[in-house]
């Protein structure tokens, strides 16, 4: 591609636009975290709990959809499942504005997931059809750099939002973000995929894609280890503005805190892009998931112990700091570990993982959050389940991998 992806698209316009796809998905969940208190004593007064809902509940539809997109984007092209995902996306979240119940709130943010599933999935392959090497991992680079502002800012926006216009106004917001991309992409987005390279979309090839890659023992089991470190990050999401508020009466405070977590475990990224390469992808996976497994071990001794609630509330805090670190210096390692030994179905391959490993996340997530008690407590004791369950499986994968390659030890 040379400097305009499109006779009046500069690259630092494409870049904008791009980041604002993957912007997509972290807007819809930590922009409502701030409201999570709010919604459940309007729509589920009876048990808040059922509030994180509609965290897991979009992340569920966007699982689904992940499942679907990249093929749907090799047939029909990349702008009409931009473009047809943004509108579901607008569709749901319009829903949510005027719900009345809890369910249809639950069904808005389904369609929304699924939705947003279009843009975040169908943007990566956008980049790949204009760019290559280094160029590439130039774009996604500052397309990611960007991206890892978002979850520091949202739930202050939301925050503001709702100060404003209350939580409803959150959803409206959501419109006018995704309404910016359709508009942009349909005016200034070229479509990158001529017809000539169109594979059409065949129900059975993403079956078969899926069960090759099931039948792989080390992608099955990057699998499950990738879905219990995204288990660990939505567990966390769906409880956190709980915690803030009612373990340390810190809601008014939890934008703030929150910001401040997102952008120090944001350099867990480049911590990992600087040691990957000498240390291994299973090797950091491993290390990872046992500190973590140590902080859990930490986090639940404190618990029984007499420390003043404030001084709880800085170690919770770098508690959170932690998991969040764990996730960047986790989740790219599994998807590469996972898509190592199958690069030649990885378009295929690329949505069966993804949206099989979201799809047990949330399956996991769920019922950990529904255990809130107002207390650390269910949440250190799930994540240090998972965390040793996925440490153990990365060290019988090593084992694995040392049988069938013994010159290879650190991948």
């Amino acid at each position: 591609m040379s400097e305009t992806s499109h006779p009046s698209m500069h690259k630092a316009e494409f870049i904008a636009l791009v980041a604002m796809m993957f912007a997509s998905i972290a807007f819809s969940i930590d922009a409502l975290l701030p409201a999570m208190t709010e919604i459940g004593q309007a729509l589920s007064p009876q048990d808040k709990n059922k509030a994180q809902l509609i965290l897991t509940l979009f992340v569920l539809g966007m699982g689904v959809g992940t499942f679907f997109t990249g093929p749907l984007s090799d047939a029909l092209g990349r702008k009409p499942v931009i473009l047809i995902g943004a509108i579901l996306y607008i569709f749901g979240a319009t829903i949510g504005i005027f719900s009345q119940s809890l369910e249809t709130l639950l069904a808005s943010r389904l369609l929304m997931g699924f939705g947003a599933a279009g843009p975040r999935v169908v943007a990566l392959a956008v980049v790949r059809d204009l760019f290559s090497g280094r160029e590439m991992a130039k774009i996604m680079s500052i397309a990611m750099m960007i991206f890892t502002l978002v979850p520091a800012i949202a739930p202050a926006i939301g925050a503001g939002i709702i100060a404003i216009a209350g939580w409803r106004s959150v959803f409206l917001a959501f419109v006018v973000f995704a309404s910016i991309i359709v508009v942009w992409s349909a005016l200034r987005l070229p479509e990158t995929l001529p017809k000539t390279a169109r594979r059409p979309f065949r129900f059975p090839k993403l079956i078969e894609a899926a069960k090759e890659i099931f039948t792989h023992p080390t992608v099955r089991l990057a699998i499950v280890v990738q879905a219990l470190c995204m288990g660990m990050l939505f567990s966390t999401l769906t409880m956190v503005q709980q915690i803030y508020d009612e373990i340390y009466d810190a809601a008014d405070s939890f934008p703030f805190w929150f910001g401040i977590v997102a952008l120090i475990a944001g350099s867990a990224n480049i911590l990992n892009a600087s040691l990957v390469v000498r240390i291994g992808m299973r090797p950091m996976v491993t290390a990872s998931l046992a500190v973590q497994a140590l902080c859990c071990l930490g986090i639940l001794s404190l618990v029984q112990s007499d420390l003043p609630n404030d001084v709880m509330f800085y170690v919770f805090v770098a508690w959170q700091t932690s998991i969040f670190f764990m996730v960047g210096t986790t989740l790219g390692n599994l998807n590469a570990l996972a898509m190592e030994p199958i690069g030649h179905i990885a378009g295929m391959a690329a949505s069966v993982i993804g949206s099989v490993s979201t799809i047990v996340a949330v399956l996991i997530a769920v019922p950990v959050g529904q255990l809130f008690d107002g207390s650390l407590t269910p949440l250190a004791v799930a994540l240090l389940i998972m965390s040793v369950f996925g440490f153990f499986i990365m060290q019988y994968l090593g084992r694995l991998e040392e049988r069938h390659s013994p010159q290879e030890t650190t991948t």
